[in-house]
């Protein structure tokens, strides 16, 4: 039988799988397949990843976050700390920094963002505003990273390429995280829920004092105004009248739901799940009702 000749890499040892080591209670991605994140904001986060690192790690960085290599995530304002298991016994220390906006920046943005009521009703509900991104660009302050200087990154793994996969996968889930709670990226620029929404409270608070009075007729120094008298206007009492023909008015759901109920909480003696779920569904039945009402669909009763 003739002998196999050697070859080069006969003189080399032959290593075994270098994939990762596996974590009983890893932080495991609620996603399994496609889409990462479902809301604007995670995805505009993700998005962000996406151009400053290759497709490759990409693709690793999203099998170990579903894998559930990430051990451990620790957000503070304007850094991240994490761990990973990777290929080696001692899992990997991860670092993603986003530096904080100044006082003067978030002031700015703040008081951008209480001049517009319905950006200051969604926040102060715990909803993230279609359109903050335009307002933090407008003050020259991006809510996202946008180049590789925006974002300071560390793995203490042997991979020279920065990010790695092991940040890929850190990154990832912090994508998770803000799908969840959009607070956490504002946290992550150095301002948590509770601050944001003292804040805006004052603003509006503040603006409300400056604003003028209305004229209140019939006081000293004004002329009371030329009403007739109630009798006198029964037969079309719930008519509304020539200065009201030219009122538009919109009807719509409103931007934020069962607002109210966000802003002010539940009782502590009623702060359950199930009696929130309860009442956000009435909520979401009169509303439902008073718009069928409103636009004749239905008789009202």
């Amino acid at each position: 039988m003739a002998r196999r000749r050697k070859t080069h890499d006969d003189y080399w040892p032959r290593w075994g799988s270098t994939g990762p080591r596996l974590v009983k209670n890893g932080i495991k991605a609620k996603s399994a397949r496609g889409e990462f994140v479902k809301n604007w904001w995670a995805t505009r986060w993700i998005r962000a990843l996406s151009s400053l690192m290759d497709e490759g790690r990409l693709s690793r960085g999203r099998a170990y976050a579903r894998r559930g290599q990430v051990m451990e995530i620790d957000i503070k304002p304007g850094q991240v700390l994490a761990r990973v298991q990777g290929s080696r016994p001692q899992p990997y220390k991860v670092s993603i920094r986003l530096k904080p906006l100044d006082e003067a920046a978030w002031n700015k943005v703040l008081d951008a963002l209480s001049e517009q009521a319905v950006f200051a009703a969604q926040l102060l509900a715990g909803e993230m505003p279609a359109d903050i991104e335009q307002v933090f660009d407008a003050e020259g302050v991006p809510l996202f990273p946008s180049s590789s200087g925006d974002l300071e990154t560390e793995c203490s793994c042997p991979d020279w390429a920065n990010p790695c996969k092991h940040i890929a996968a850190v990154y990832y889930l912090l994508g998770e995280r803000f799908d969840e709670d959009p607070f956490l990226l504002l946290e992550l620029r150095g301002r948590s829920k509770e601050q944001i929404a003292a804040a805006l409270r004052e603003r509006r608070a503040n603006g409300l004092e400056l604003r003028e009075e209305p004229p209140q007729y019939g006081r000293a120094g004004t002329e009371a105004a030329d009403v007739p008298a109630l009798e006198e206007c029964l037969e079309r009492y719930w008519e509304l009248g020539e200065a009201a023909e030219g009122l538009a008015l919109d009807v719509s759901r409103p931007e934020v739901d069962a607002a109210l109920l966000k802003r002010l909480g539940m009782p502590e003696s009623l702060g359950t799940k199930d009696v929130w779920s309860h009442v956000a569904d009435t909520y979401e039945a009169v509303t439902t009702r008073a718009l069928e009402v409103a636009f004749g669909s239905v008789s009202c009763r």
